[in-house]
């Protein structure tokens, strides 16, 4: 029961969202003012748009007539297209994230590593002008070839050897060098002057016949050079803007593939030469593959769309509307979180993110109405997280397994929906189960928005339902993404947040800041893909998986389940996933289990590890706004979202789960599903019909759940069969009331 001093707090007014869609500054972010700004934030705004206009096909010849000669004709070339869009990221990213957090006594501009950085300036530039040379040289006729010694000269004097020690000194000079929040450090700028000179080396050797040379002596060592630049340009990127769970991961796969030939039994790799992996790695066979497919398609398309939502205050109407409909029930807070982190994240795409997001503001009224600060974080977390699993969007999810697997968005897209459902029912009966037990009330009326007003513009919801709506009209996804960034300028115009030519700009400013963490990552994951796939590495792991699963088929499950949980620990999602499924899915598959059934199960875990001991981002997020223990947030949010380690398997033993088969068995799947996850919530939470449950009624509900979760007939007559049985033996222990 809230006390009386927590019931005081909450008669000050009804509580209104605002500032849920407030970006985000974190620790090492730059914030510029004046002409700075103006000039980032026109970069920033430029790239967004940029991707918005090569993925629709726009140009300026297409609508003026205009015959402009270096002006790129949309759409580009797929890898010309890739290599830029990492390359704008390295560039933003390293102009806007700092090496190291700012300390609060900043530095002073003028330190003497920035007279060393400028010194290092020189040989960026050098190699990109070389670069530059070589471009038109292969245009007067030169035969560019890996062979030819001259050529092979030029390019690891003149360029290679150029760029890669100012990206090592620019690295090195970025940690050392006090950091001054609103300037752009010397050092940075030699970065990113390293990434633009990558990205000139590629497009010009990738655009002649040399792109079929990788991996071969023929392939000209400048593209190994730019490789070995490249690749230590985007792993410090992701460092700065996701920590260090990436790189350590990344940074074990690398050196992987330079022992693995001294390595016994599975882990045994074929000897390879630095030249030969990274003339490979930085191609659709690594950096520039499926992961960076997508973040430069589908997932940017979908931060600008949500950049959109943000400049209208879309999200804070989301979230009233989540409490003036969920906020009287017991507990009402926590469950206004289930609601409106899970939409939330499904549209952000990264359960740590959103955390901070929804949190901010759900986190403290839960603690209010009298949640302890580990549960509320833990509520938090859990939901944030099941955001990525929420079907239309999950988090751009569904759009990289649709890129792996060539199974259409759509069919993904439905097949999600009852897991969807099953893992937000589970955490709504957790948290309303311990809302019972602490007695606690819902909020009042005078509290909450007032549900009528929230009525009157529920025409907010129209982006979305016109983006699920184009989907399944047969749409393209960029086309519906469009649609759909276009309706949320629109509904902003009935607003106070009408949305004029400003604000549209600012919403493409927005979308190229954000979108910088997650095409790092995508990079970065790249990496690892590219290890595995010239290693070997993933198809023998899946023989290993295929040993096991003769003794034991649920034993190689829960072996995939361990290691996507493992590769994910400390990754945003979309990386975690593209690990997990060049590792893991491939020998599920092997075992005979379908394709979407195999890297949903990989999906699940990998998403989960958000929320999973010890190292759970989600977790560690909301145990920052909660202020409880980061360590037993992790543990709760485990608790609270334990369906999602159960419903992986209960799609594997019942493939109506995921919508394979009759409507009957579909409907018949999804309600016994839902009935196992009320059980095993009970059980797990020790509530039961209305009271609570000794340890042996516990165990009986868990045992009972599991039968519920095998699908079959036999064993959901058994699973109702012993609730009955439990319902009965509960009411006859429970003590009489005495009248």
């Amino acid at each position: 029961m809230t006390t009386d001093t927590q019931k005081d707090d909450q008669t000050e007014g009804p509580v209104i969202a605002d500032g849920v869609d407030d970006e985000p500054v974190e620790h090492n972010r730059r914030v510029f003012t004046g002409r700075t700004y103006i000039a980032i934030a026109a970069i920033s705004g430029f790239y967004a748009l940029f991707h918005m206009a090569a993925l629709n096909g726009w140009s300026i010849e297409r609508w003026t007539s205009i015959d402009i000669p270096f002006l790129p004709v949309f759409p580009m070339e797929t890898w010309n297209f890739r290599i830029v869009h990492i390359a704008g990221a390295l560039i933003l990213g390293f102009t806007l994230y700092s090496a190291r957090a700012f300390p609060e006594d900043e530095g002073s501009t003028g330190h003497p590593l920035d007279y060393l950085a400028m010194l290092a300036l020189l040989p960026a530039l050098y190699a990109s002008y070389t670069a530059i040379g070589f471009a038109a040289q292969i245009r007067g006729g030169v035969m560019w070839n890996g062979i030819d010694e001259g050529i092979k000269a030029a390019e690891t004097y003149h360029y290679g050897y150029p760029l890669i020690a100012a990206t090592v000194l620019g690295i090195v000079i970025g940690w050392l060098r006090p950091r001054v929040r609103g300037t752009i450090a010397p050092a940075d700028i030699v970065l990113s002057v390293c990434g633009i000179g990558v990205a000139i080396y590629l497009i010009t050797i990738f655009g002649t016949l040399m792109r079929n040379s990788t991996g071969t002596p023929f392939a000209p060592i400048g593209m190994s050079l730019a490789a070995v630049a490249g690749t230590a340009l985007i792993m410090e990127l992701t460092r700065r803007v996701a920590g260090l769970a990436l790189i350590i991961i990344a940074g074990v796969f690398l050196v992987y593939v330079f022992v693995g030939d001294l390595l016994p039994g599975f882990l045994n790799a074929p000897d390879i030469t630095w030249q030969r992996f990274f003339s490979q790695v930085y191609t659709d066979a690594g950096i520039l593959g499926p992961t960076t497919a997508v973040s430069s398609t589908y997932i940017i398309l979908f931060i600008i769309f949500a950049a959109f939502l943000q400049a209208s205050k879309v999200g804070d109407y989301f979230v009233n509307f989540a409490f003036a409909a969920a906020g009287r029930a017991r507990g009402g807070p926590a469950k206004v979180a289930i609601f409106a982190s899970g939409l939330m994240g499904m549209i952000n795409g990264t359960s740590a993110g959103n955390v901070v997001a929804t949190g901010s503001l759900t986190i403290p009224l839960m603690k209010k109405v009298g949640y302890k600060p580990t549960t509320s974080g833990a509520v938090e977390a859990a939901a944030s997280t099941g955001g990525q699993i929420m079907p239309p969007i999950m988090g751009a999810g569904a759009f990289i397994m649709a890129e792996i697997t060539g199974i259409p968005y759509t069919e993904i897209a439905i097949a999600a929906i009852i897991p969807a459902v099953l893992y937000f029912v589970s955490i709504y009966f957790m948290v309303d189960f311990e809302a019972a037990k602490l007695g606690m009330r819902g909020m009042r009326e005078d509290e909450l928005p007032k549900f009528k007003d929230m009525v009157r513009r529920v025409f907010l919801f129209l982006p979305i339902i016109i983006l699920i709506g184009a989907l399944f009209m047969g749409y393209s996804v960029i086309r519906a993404g469009t649609l759909a960034t276009a309706a949320a300028a629109v509904v902003s115009w009935f607003t106070p947040y009408r949305m004029g030519l400003a604000s549209v700009a600012k919403a493409f400013e927005l979308a190229g800041i954000m979108s910088i963490q997650i095409i790092a990552v995508c990079a970065c994951a790249g990496i690892i893909v590219g290890v595995i796939s010239l290693t070997g590495v993933g198809a023998r792991f899946s023989s290993v998986l295929l040993n096991i699963a003769e003794a034991n088929q649920l034993l190689a499950l829960f072996f995939a389940m361990c290691i996507a949980i493992l590769l994910g620990m400390g990754m945003p999602t979309t990386a975690a996933y593209a690990v997990a499924a060049s590792v893991v899915a491939p020998g599920l598959v092997q075992l005979g289990i379908p394709m979407l059934t195999a890297h949903f199960f990989v999906f699940y875990f990998a998403v989960v590890s958000a929320i999973t001991p010890p190292v759970a981002l989600a977790s560690y997020a909301a145990a920052g706004i909660s202020g409880a223990n980061p360590m037993a947030t992790s543990v709760a949010s485990f608790k609270i979202g334990i369906s999602a380690f159960i419903v992986p398997f209960m799609f594997f033993y019942n493939g109506a789960i995921l919508m394979d088969g009759t409507w009957f068995e579909v409907i018949r799947a999804g309600a016994t599903a839902v009935f196992g996850v009320f059980l095993l919530s009970s059980g797990v939470q020790g509530w039961w019909v209305g009271d609570r449950a000794a340890w042996p009624i516990r165990i009986g509900l868990l045992i009972v759940a599991l039968f519920m979760i095998e699908g079959g007939w036999i064993s959901d007559l058994i699973g109702i069969g012993g609730a009955v049985a439990l319902f009965a033996l509960a009411q006859m222990t429970r003590p009489k009331v005495a009248t």
